[in-house]
């Protein structure tokens, strides 16, 4: 990946699009922004190969990132907290939620950052009637 420098951040280029990164939302994403949401779409991602692997009957998954920062250490991040809320049919949270530490334990994201961010996820099930 190249990167480079303009006036208010910096730019890059993929093959779907360009992505620019400030410190300033005005002209970008944000470094932070780009982190939890690296960790967010992994953990998603990987939840939601499980589950179509093990066939779960589900409609939507939403997950809302809270994020705690420390502004006395460069506002660095110390904590993401991801909340699932998944809408299915005849969902079994316990087996959710093994599912959920499996993914956890196979995001390379998350187990990137594990030792250094505070990475905590919460599931809530929405049943629904056919």
């Amino acid at each position: 990946m190249d990167f480079y420098l303009k006036e208010n951040g910096v730019r890059t280029s993929f093959d779907y699009g360009q992505l620019n990164i400030s410190g300033d939302e005005l002209f970008g994403f944000r470094p932070y922004q780009l982190m939890v949401a690296s960790i967010a779409g992994c953990s998603i991602g990987v939840f939601r190969k499980i589950l179509d692997k093990q066939r779960v009957d589900y409609e939507d998954i939403k997950v809302t990132a809270e994020v705690t920062r420390n502004p006395e250490e460069s506002n660095r991040i110390e904590k993401v907290h991801l909340h699932y809320v998944i809408k299915g049919y005849h969902l079994n949270q316990d087996k959710l939620l093994k599912n959920l530490d499996i993914s956890r334990n196979n995001c390379s994201m998350v187990q990137s950052v594990q030792n250094s961010i505070d990475v905590e996820e919460t599931l809530e099930c929405i049943q629904l009637s056919k």
